[in-house]
């Protein structure tokens, strides 16, 4: 059995605990290969009823008989085309490669023993891929899984779930992927894959309008009192953790929205004096930024549209005051267009001036929204890789004031009934804030 210890820093309050996974051994990756549909194909009703009615009368559907063999012949053809950050065999593998979903099991408690005032769950979310991916295929593409470690009565308990989007469960009643991966789709240079996207769409099979393409990998939030998983490619799907120790999907939510709302940042503020969650979205179409807020009770208010961002760039985070709200206007460039040339969408402008805007976070219009240039930000972008390298992130170690080196101190390790696969975000959320969800 592969081994992990989950070890809890007592330095940090419970509301801010960290945790380091410490492998024994990596593997390849294990992905749960393609199988034949369990049911009629089914995502909210995207998929259409002729194709349920010609499967009930054992005639093959649209996509099965034009689609999935035109998937196959591009995605083989594609596989030998591709940089190794975008093919799939590389990028799931090592710490990255996929677990299955494993239900609540009891965990060892390594050395000592969990204080009783150690009382919720630490949950960690990440991409991991329902079934092997088609190329192109990015680090940051898969679907949503939880990975939890439910603490109560010094005891632990860790289960791993998918976030049951409805990209997940449709792909699932089909046995195979059928939807894109969709910052691999829009890295790459590779125009055929996103052309049959277009096709599948149009005939119905799926219905990213209503529905939503999102895979909820990236982060989780507390909004309104409720826990979310987050991309930012769709909105937000809440999730809770039961009893014992398990996580369940409850649904994709709009918070209400008196206004069309699909899709948001990964990363909302959460304001504690006042319960209002402050967040935004940017998209390739003017206004390419919008700013929102979701009041204490779980509605969504109505967007401010930023129309003096003048393109739009890969904004991804931002920051909340008191009194405004920040946003940063990076070099890197989203230009929707370039797939008719058959280029990545995304690429760094290093002619453009990098700007800040602030805006007061309860305005009603954007007629206080001032820009600051900045200076540029971008550490690297390389094949449309942006950050260090994998040799120069190894050695990275983060160092605070003083350039002194910050350590942890290790209490209470535990040990994992097997692997977890590398994530992205994680929250630690307290029992009295589960017991109100």
């Amino acid at each position: 059995m592969e081994t992990f210890a989950l070890s809890l820093n007592a330095s940090f309050p419970p509301s801010t605990l960290h945790s380091s996974f410490r492998a024994t051994k990596t593997t390849k990756p294990n992905l749960t290969a393609a199988k034949p549909p369990r049911a009629a194909a089914s995502d909210g009703g995207s998929s259409g009823d002729e194709e349920a009615r010609a499967q009930q009368k054992g005639k093959k559907p649209l996509h099965e008989i034009i689609f999935k063999p035109l998937d196959n012949l591009i995605s083989t053809f594609n596989s030998s085309h591709l940089p190794s950050y975008l093919d799939p065999e590389h990028v799931l593998s090592g710490s990255f490669s996929p677990a299955e979903e494993l239900p609540p099991t009891p965990c060892q408690v390594v050395e000592g023993s969990l204080p009783s005032c150690l009382d919720g769950a630490y949950l960690q979310n990440g991409p991991n891929p329902q079934f092997t991916p088609r190329g192109p295929y990015h680090l940051v593409d898969g679907d949503g899984m939880i990975h939890a470690v439910k603490i109560a009565g010094g005891e632990a308990t860790f289960c791993s779930r998918f976030v049951e989007t409805n990209k997940y469960m449709a792909e699932r009643d089909l046995g195979y992927p059928v939807y894109p991966n969709m910052f691999g789709a829009f890295t790459s240079k590779i125009t055929a894959s996103l052309l049959l996207t277009a096709a599948r769409i149009l005939t119905g099979q799926f219905n990213p309008f209503s529905n939503g393409v999102g895979t909820a990998n990236t982060s989780l939030a507390l909004i309104a009192g409720e826990l979310f998983a987050l991309v930012e490619t769709d909105i937000p799907y809440q999730i809770t953790v039961t009893e014992n120790g398990d996580v369940a999907t409850v649904g994709r939510r709009d918070f209400d929205s008196p206004e069309s709302f699909q899709i948001m940042t990964a990363h909302p503020k959460f304001d504690p004096d006042t319960g209002e969650t402050f967040s935004f979205r940017y998209f390739p179409i003017p206004p390419f930024l919008k700013l929102f807020r979701i009041d204490s009770d779980g509605k969504k208010h109505k967007s401010v549209p930023i129309y003096s961002m003048k393109n739009c760039s890969f904004v991804h985070d931002f920051a909340v005051t008191k009194r405004f709200a920040v946003f940063p206007d990076t070099q890197i460039a989203i230009e929707p267009i370039e797939i008719l040339r058959g280029k990545s969408t995304m690429r760094v402008d290093l002619q453009k001036i990098p700007k800040l805007g602030v805006i007061p976070r309860y305005a009603a219009d954007e007629s206080e929204m001032y820009w600051i240039d900045a200076e540029a930000a971008i550490a690297r972008w390389r094949d449309g890789c942006m950050g260090r390298t994998a040799t120069e992130a190894s050695r990275f170690s983060w160092r605070g004031r003083g350039r002194r080196r910050r350590t942890m101190d290790i209490w209470w390790p535990v040990k994992l009934p097997r692997r977890v696969p590398q994530g992205f975000h994680s929250i630690f959320v307290k029992q009295t804030e589960l017991l109100k969800m």
